[in-house]
């Protein structure tokens, strides 16, 4: 059990079972573009454990960027994605962005955005953690480690209100506050 704030989490997902996810999505990747150098374009806070791994398993050429984007307050979605640092120039790239977890999907539809307007020659888009229930785009996943319930979790990057990225495991709210 983890408490964060005023919350309390029970484990949900183990190490060995984040990294053998993380490693099968960088072999996908890796045989998608052994022809082509990607920009791997993490979406900060999130995703920077998430992204670290991935390039530990990925073995093609590549670089990297950030972006910092922002839409949760507390455990919910606000509904308004704002870009707090910008990925830089990715005009004529390919680029994948890479994303802790997809829920609602507004984030991505903000950063695809971003991408066709920057000109960039393809984008795909690589989650650790997909919300099939809570996704409401039609933006395909390209590259989905681990569908998962409708719950908040914390760890491997992902927070409550600041805390619990450096949890090296996943943990879900305590189920009596789910229901």
């Amino acid at each position: 059990m983890v408490k964060l704030h005023d919350l309390e989490f029970e484990p949900y997902l183990d190490q060995k079972t984040l990294q053998k996810s993380v490693k099968q999505l960088a072999e996908r990747i890796c045989a998608d573009y052994t022809t082509k150098t990607p920009v791997f374009l993490g979406i900060l806070n999130g995703a920077f454990m998430f992204l670290s791994d991935l390039m530990k398993y990925y073995e093609g050429d590549c670089e990297i960027s950030f972006t910092k984007l922002a839409s949760y307050e507390g455990i919910s979605s606000t509904g308004e994605v704002s870009t707090l640092l910008g990925a830089g120039n990715l005009k004529g790239k390919d680029v994948i962005v890479v994303e802790d977890i997809v829920d609602t999907g507004n984030t991505l539809e903000h950063i695809v955005d971003v991408l066709k307007n920057e000109g960039v020659a393809s984008y795909k888009i690589a989650s650790l953690f997909l919300k099939p229930e809570a996704y409401k785009k039609t933006l395909p996943i390209d590259y989905v480690g681990i569908e998962i319930p409708n719950k908040f979790i914390v760890g491997y990057g992902l927070d409550y209100n600041g805390l619990g990225r450096n949890i090296s495991e996943i943990y879900q709210l305590k189920s009596n506050l789910n229901d």
